[in-house]
């Protein structure tokens, strides 16, 4: 009997074991791609930001969030709900989600190119120039961002890593060719049809194609989660996308380089904590379906741990890094982007610690709850950084989204709290019927 016990209580043990190395190498997949990705993109900022001056930049910078703004549109309609509810499934399941959930992505780059391209025209200069680019390149940058979030659902981030990495090595002679050219449009069209080679590269890593037709049902399915976690998205990538607009327009576009500046130095943590959440969701939702006491848990070690580390990372920027380095860095935006440190690090820190309880509400599947604090969270951005830039320019700006960030905070842990009990009184009531 006793032998019988202990034999359950090894094997028990096993599994965890297993299990939390499964989960080790997922997050270390996670990890590595997301530094891929963010790095390479951390170096076509500074490439950009030393070879076209703060102006220029600022135009470049108005283009880059407004394909954040995009990403999360498709984020929010197509792979979002493909990590929360085709995370760990059969392969079949998978493929047919995923070839839905492309087509998505895909559906939402070519409508929203056509209308970067009509407002650019419409707006004319080099800004509408560097819309009319990122309309041309919108359709290629969704398909590979749908293909790198399907590849951690199914458990393969070692696919997505290496599409990451065609991307980087697309993007070196990319970014040369548009350097001769000299205009902030070269740079938005070697930087978006690179991305588009990755994108091609994934069709035949994932032997799917995008499924357009697939869209109107894919959307119907999901509309539970797709409408809720598009508002949510939307919120958050809109609420910066106004915010540089607010900026531009209250400080100059100069202005809007030297908040993209600073942010560009938090890039290489930044890559660690978007590493991390495109496997949190899919682990969180693990966690749960194994044991759904231990879910807050691993959202307070997630946030926390990020939040450390964010300040480590911040601190190092403050103290540890050379002038000379800044510099050869950023060049001209070096010296107003290094004021703006501080604020920054304070404001990766409110997101980090945010980002644990966001990935609790997802796997916990509460997007009614979760859309409800993003857009407070968003216009709390949105106030804090545009109040801010009208009494204190970049740096008011840059205080007044750290203020708001880490407010923001609270409120995503109060209702992780009460998701939390939610599901619990859910599950007993389910068990007592």
């Amino acid at each position: 009997m006793s032998t019988a016990i202990e034999g359950r209580s090894r094997g028990g043990k096993h599994r965890r074991r297993s299990a939390l190395r499964a989960m080790a190498g997922r997050l270390t997949w996670g990890l590595g791609d997301q530094a891929v990705s963010s790095l390479t993109n951390f170096a076509v900022g500074l490439y950009v930001a030393r070879s076209l001056g703060a102006a220029a930049f600022g135009v470049f910078s108005l283009a880059w969030v407004t394909y954040g703004l995009v990403i999360n549109i498709s984020r929010g309609l197509g792979t979002d709900p493909l990590m929360v509810r085709f995370s760990g499934v059969a392969t079949d399941l998978w493929r047919g989600a995923t070839a839905r959930a492309a087509g998505t992505a895909l559906a939402v780059g070519l409508a929203t190119g056509v209308v970067s391209v009509l407002a650019g025209i419409a707006i004319g200069g080099q800004v509408g120039l560097a819309f009319v680019g990122l309309g041309l390149v919108l359709p290629f940058l969704m398909v590979q961002d749908a293909w790198r979030f399907a590849f951690f659902a199914a458990g393969q981030g070692h696919k997505a890593f290496l599409n990451d990495v065609v991307w980087g090595v697309a993007l070196a002679p990319a970014m040369l060719l548009a350097a001769k050219n000299g205009s902030v449009l070269g740079f938005v069209l070697g930087w978006g049809l690179s991305g588009g080679v990755a994108a091609i590269f994934g069709c035949f890593q994932a032997g799917i194609l995008p499924r357009p037709s697939g869209v109107a049902g894919w959307l119907r399915d999901h509309r539970d989660l797709g409408m809720r976690y598009l508002v949510e998205n939307v919120s958050l990538s809109g609420a910066s996308q106004l915010r540089a607009y607010g900026l531009g327009g209250i400080a100059g576009l100069a202005a809007v380089g030297t908040v993209r500046g600073a942010e560009l130095l938090e890039g290489p943590f930044q890559a660690v904590l978007m590493g991390l959440s495109l496997v949190t969701v899919a682990e969180a939702a693990r966690v749960l379906r194994r044991s759904p006491r231990r879910l807050p848990l691993f959202c307070l070690v997630l946030g926390t741990g990020q939040a450390l580390a964010a300040l480590c990372w911040g601190l190092a920027l403050l103290f540890a890094l050379p002038e000379v380095v800044g510099v050869h860095l950023l060049g001209s935006v070096w010296p107003m982007a290094k004021a703006l440190i501080l604020p920054a690090t304070v404001s990766v820190m409110g997101a980090s610690f945010s980002t644990g309880a966001a990935s609790g509400l997802r796997a916990l599947g509460l997007a009614r709850r979760s859309v409800r604090v993003q857009v407070s969270a968003s216009v709390l951005y949105l106030t804090g950084g545009l109040v801010g830039a009208v009494f204190g320019g970049a740096l008011g700006s840059a205080w007044g989204v750290a203020i708001a960030t880490t407010t923001s905070s609270a409120i995503w842990w109060a209702q992780l709290r009460a998701g939390m009990r939610e599901h619990t009184l859910s599950t007993d009531e389910m068990r007592t019927s």
